[in-house]
């Protein structure tokens, strides 16, 4: 079964504090977006990538990946990161695949991620990249009380790739196209939503980092 990987560079990079969005900040004459396609370019078990991205960028990202043989298409994204999850998987062509859902702006994920992701979806229909949380979760009511303190021990945090047969993620996203009262923030969200299959955790990287606010960028180094 084939391997894709989707990559999701849609977000206007508000947080960084930049003018423009944060995948197409340069570091060392490359952009982060080109950092982030070269690790699934470069990983011998990904067959093809599909790139999604706001639509007054799709031309600046198509001109961007056209060195990288790997990328099939250049997708319009939608006003959500939802939405545009939607489009970039609906652009797929295989009937049926291995899909690694992957933030654009997440240019750290190494080889032995890609490939635990991999092998994890060989069997299992929904996988996340996660990490322990080392900070203790405060749950709080609406007055910013804090009302719970859950166990740090069953705490993990979401990185990306979030990972998924592609008919399983493809039927959570149909159901909540037509679903107002479906509120989530990731794919995952949608798979737990519809209660559509287990998802399954593998070990990320604390230097798997989402790249959110301009700080962020000043400390990376290629």
């Amino acid at each position: 079964m084939k391997n894709v990987a989707l990559i999701l560079a849609s977000g206007t990079g508000s947080r960084c504090g930049l003018n423009y969005p944060k995948q197409f900040a340069q570091i060392n004459g490359k952009t982060v977006i080109e950092y982030t396609i070269e690790k699934f370019e470069n990983n011998s078990s990904i067959d093809s990538i599909y790139l999604v991205t706001n639509e007054e960028y799709v031309s600046k990202v198509s001109d961007l990946s056209k060195n990288y043989s790997k990328v099939v298409s250049v997708v319009k994204g939608g006003e959500t990161r939802k939405d545009s999850s939607y489009n970039g998987i609906f652009s797929i062509k295989e009937s049926e695949c291995n899909v690694l859902i992957h933030d654009g702006v997440r240019p750290f994920v190494s080889d032995e991620i890609i490939n635990r992701c991999v092998e994890a979806l060989k069997t299992k229909d929904a996988v996340c990249v996660t990490i322990d949380s080392t900070d203790t979760i405060f749950n709080i009511d609406e007055r910013g009380i804090i009302k719970d303190i859950p166990n740090r021990n069953f705490l993990k945090r979401a990185q990306t790739p979030q990972c998924f047969k592609l008919s399983v993620i493809k039927k959570a996203h149909q159901l909540a196209n037509s679903d107002k009262h479906c509120y989530v923030t990731d794919d995952c969200g949608l798979i737990m939503h519809y209660n559509l299959a287990d998802i399954y955790t593998i070990d990320g990287s604390i230097k798997n980092i989402k790249i959110t606010y301009k700080e962020d960028l000043e400390k990376l180094t290629f």
